[in-house]
């Protein structure tokens, strides 16, 4: 049975141990056209800062250079974390990629810096400020967007673009202000699942229709881990396991190398830690991976998922893709 919503692509241009960032952002550009070519409807990437197992910090630059290498797939940030910068920052260079690329530029917006302290005030953004500013910045930039911006200020290139914005979130406050503002929202389920179905219910619920957007639209992030059995992909999935470990106990590393067993190695605390992150996934053969999808959207009524396959090897992340497409509703 055809899976019938449209999935998309997140790649957080992993760094595997051995790897360095030019060979990530080969693997990044190969996923995205393989991804074009089995039929995905987007390729995002995320801001991430100081982080040794992410390369796409510079996230416009690197959009930038995947949609010249592809034609039809749309490109987006998901997200930009918006108090890393100033909106007509963020105006200028989503302006500069959709002048480029129209009609295939989306711009996911985060209110968290990806970030720790000392990385945030290297960034030199808004240090100490009021952190209920993330609504006003978000209506300051969708203003330069605007054909006739009530701000001196115009963004050139961005005045008058119609480049779609979405808010991201993984609580409540995401969900709230998408609603208010009659956004697309994208839940960050793949790693914070917590407070999911609560958002989508504030979300739905406190909806306003807007000029970009008649009806709430919920995207998801999920995790698949997908090969030809239950075994390998179960193996796969420990690259994500460890370098999550190794992230919440203050470790974080370049994504390792898969290990079986991973889960009888480390105690308690680690494995109800995995527990609580992988329950939005699916790990397993091809029938594993289907059931798992059709009933993650069957409990959520999700609108697209976003597919987060953090795999050591290229090659295995590229077939994981290639199974999880073969869902893909025509």
């Amino acid at each position: 049975m055809p899976f019938m919503i449209p999935l998309s692509i997140l790649d957080l241009a992993p760094i595997t141990e051995g790897g360095d960032a030019a060979q990530s952002f080969r693997n990044t550009l190969d996923l995205a056209r393989n991804g074009e070519r089995w039929g995905y409807r987007r390729f995002w990437l995320a801001e991430h800062h100081g982080m040794p197992g992410i390369a796409s910090a510079a996230t416009a630059v690197i959009m930038g250079h995947v949609a010249a290498g592809t034609s039809a797939i749309r490109i987006g940030a998901g997200g930009i974390m918006l108090p890393n910068h100033a909106p007509l920052v963020i105006a200028e260079q989503f302006g500069t990629l959709e002048s480029l690329f129209p009609g295939r530029i989306d711009l996911g917006l985060g209110r968290a810096p990806g970030s720790d302290l000392a990385t945030a005030r290297a960034l030199r953004r808004n240090l100490g400020s009021d952190p209920d500013q993330f609504p006003q910045d978000v209506l300051e930039l969708m203003d330069y967007f605007s054909a006739d911006p009530r701000q001196p200020v115009r963004a050139v290139p961005g005045a008058g673009l119609k480049v779609p914005i979405w808010i991201l979130g993984s609580s409540l406050f995401g969900a709230q202000l998408a609603a208010m503002l009659g956004l697309p929202f994208a839940f960050a389920a793949h790693f914070a699942p917590g407070q999911m179905l609560q958002a989508l219910e504030v979300y739905r619920a406190g909806f306003r229709p807007s000029e970009q957007l008649k009806q709430p639209y919920v995207m998801l992030g999920f995790n698949v881990f997908a090969a030809d059995s239950d075994q390998e992909a179960e193996c796969l999935a420990t690259s994500m396991q460890q370098s999550f470990v190794n992230l919440r106990t203050g470790h974080p590393t370049r994504l390792p190398p898969p290990v079986k067993d991973y889960q009888a190695r480390i105690g308690p605390e680690e494995r109800a830690m995995l527990d609580q992150v992988l329950s939005c996934s699916a790990i397993g053969a091809p029938a594993t991976v289907a059931k798992g999808l059709q009933n993650f959207v069957a409990r959520t009524g999700a609108d697209e998922l976003m597919i987060n396959s953090p795999i050591f090897d290229p090659a295995a992340r590229l077939r994981s893709y290639e199974i999880t497409a073969s869902w893909i509703g025509s």
